[in-house]
């Protein structure tokens, strides 16, 4: 039941609906909370940290779904190429994360979050999650002093730790979706904050003047019970031809990755699942012989009871290399020293 209002309020958001007029005293209050909020860390009445490297700072302005995570791991596999050490923070949704500590490729994606449990496993550079990303950051660079950039994934918001440089990354399908902010619509700032921002990256759609556009490419299918077992997707449909195959995604925008495989050729069962859902053996339980296609982030939750037929399909990031020398500009402006 907490499912499917969850996933029934997230639509909610996408359109115009008669009880959003009941909600929007309470968004105008978040929208005044925030905004005091904000305003008393430019004053310096709230504690901020300034560390002793470049902090950028890749998040967006609405509730989940826009394509972060794949647009991290671009975004650290181009630093590297230009020479830098990266290392990322988060503070681990979807996890139980009590304490500052570090993620690498063992940890477990119920305890540190899915999207970090991802990360560490397709970048395997330094990353700490915390309940506060200033914290983490510097137990970061205390335990890896080689590290000479900080990456923080979903810190928008998080006033708490200065930035140099912010990346906002917009669903270039749903956008703002009704435009309110929380609870009455998607929105954490206002579409303006979007003006004060380094660079803003849309996905899978034209962007709007001034930003970059952000297209995701699906790679091969992974077993996951034997993940360096690919297969392509046109050899998939052919093995499987004439049997139902289900589609499983409990991300932000589930739907975007049912059209993707139906692009790809694919005719799927759909199954939508909450953004950072906790998933069981009883929620997947399909007829046998049946395969399983989910996405990445699903897949580091689903390992340890998965099926012999069940497949992942990782995403990559394609971005104007026009971002990158812009970032690499703005880096070059900073005065920071090794």
């Amino acid at each position: 039941m907490k499912q499917l209002l969850s996933i029934w309020l997230q639509h909610q958001w996408y359109q115009s609906s008669p009880w959003q007029i009941l909600l929007r005293p309470f968004a105008w209050l978040f929208w005044l909370l925030s905004s005091l909020r904000r305003q008393a860390y430019r004053l310096r009445l709230f504690k901020s940290t300034r560390l002793p490297v470049p902090v950028i700072v890749v998040g967006n302005i609405s509730v989940g779904g826009t394509g972060k995570t794949p647009f991290v791991i671009w975004l650290v596999d181009q630093l590297q190429q230009q020479g830098w050490r990266p290392g990322i923070v988060s503070r681990g949704y979807g996890g139980d994360v009590v304490h500052t500590q570090q993620v690498d490729e063992k940890s477990l994606p119920e305890v540190v979050g899915d999207e970090p449990a991802l990360l560490a496993q397709r970048t395997g550079v330094p990353l700490f999650v915390g309940r506060k990303r200033s914290r983490a950051a510097r137990h970061l660079l205390q335990q890896y002093p080689q590290c000479n950039l900080i990456i923080t994934d979903d810190g928008l918001q998080h006033y708490a730790l200065e930035r140099d440089i912010e990346i906002a990354i917009v669903d270039g399908e749903r956008e703002f979706g009704n435009g309110q902010l929380l609870p009455a619509g998607p929105l954490r700032e206002l579409p303006s904050r979007l003006n004060e921002m380094d660079a803003v990256v849309f996905n899978s759609a034209a962007p709007a003047a001034g930003a970059y556009l952000m297209q995701f490419v699906p790679g091969k299918l992974h077993l996951l019970q034997e993940p360096a077992k690919q297969i392509d997707i046109a050899d998939f449909i052919n093995e499987f031809k004439g049997q139902r195959v289900h589609a499983v995604a409990g991300i932000g925008h589930p739907q975007r990755f049912f059209n993707q495989l139906e692009l790809l050729g694919l005719t799927i069962v759909p199954h939508a699942f909450p953004d950072h859902h906790a998933y069981t053996p009883q929620d997947l339980q399909f007829a046998a012989g049946e395969p399983v296609i989910m996405t990445e982030k699903d897949a580091v939750k689903c390992v340890t009871f998965a099926q012999s037929d069940w497949w992942f399909m990782p995403i990559s990031a394609e971005i104007d290399r026009a971002l990158m020398d812009k970032i690499q500009t703005l880096l070059a402006s900073l005065q920071y020293k090794e």
